[in-house]
């Protein structure tokens, strides 16, 4: 975008109407983004981190999930920042040895895992559709950790 120089006084009225829209433009260019909540419920401890994802259907339970985060586990809840409005999967799981990674037993976890809506895993990861909510702005959503081992 160019840089353009104002070459004479416009004076306070038109530069108070220029901040006052320069700041909305700001405000608008900021909607349609929030901050949402992650409460974790049923941790079996405060060991380690949570992690959580905020993702929409093309990157559901991949690692490239554009919206994560995370915090101790005797937090409780993680908070994600900027998500843009839509539809989604939120996905956590309980990081005990805090090493990043869902450690497993063959093919069972043995961190605990939860997922939005309560979805529940059954041969694998739950389908997006089970998981799916609409984010809107700000948010707090409630997961039920689940474990396997």
């Amino acid at each position: 975008m160019p840089n353009y120089r104002a070459t004479t006084d416009i004076g306070p009225i038109a530069r108070a109407a220029a901040t006052a829209l320069a700041a909305l433009a700001g405000a608008a260019g900021a909607a349609g983004a929030g901050d949402i909540r992650v409460d974790v419920a049923g941790l079996r401890s405060g060991a380690g981190l949570v992690r959580v994802a905020i993702c929409p259907e093309a990157t559901f339970t991949k690692p490239d999930c554009p919206h994560a985060g995370s915090a101790p586990a005797s937090a409780g809840f993680v908070t994600i920042q900027g998500v843009p409005d839509g539809v989604y999967a939120v996905q956590a799981f309980h990081d005990e040895d805090s090493d990043g990674d869902l450690d497993r037993r063959g093919f069972r976890p043995d961190e605990g895992l939860a997922f939005s809506n309560d979805a529940r895993m059954r041969r694998g990861p739950p389908r997006f559709r089970d998981a799916a909510v609409r984010v809107a702005g700000d948010g707090r959503i409630t997961l039920q950790m689940r474990y396997f081992q």
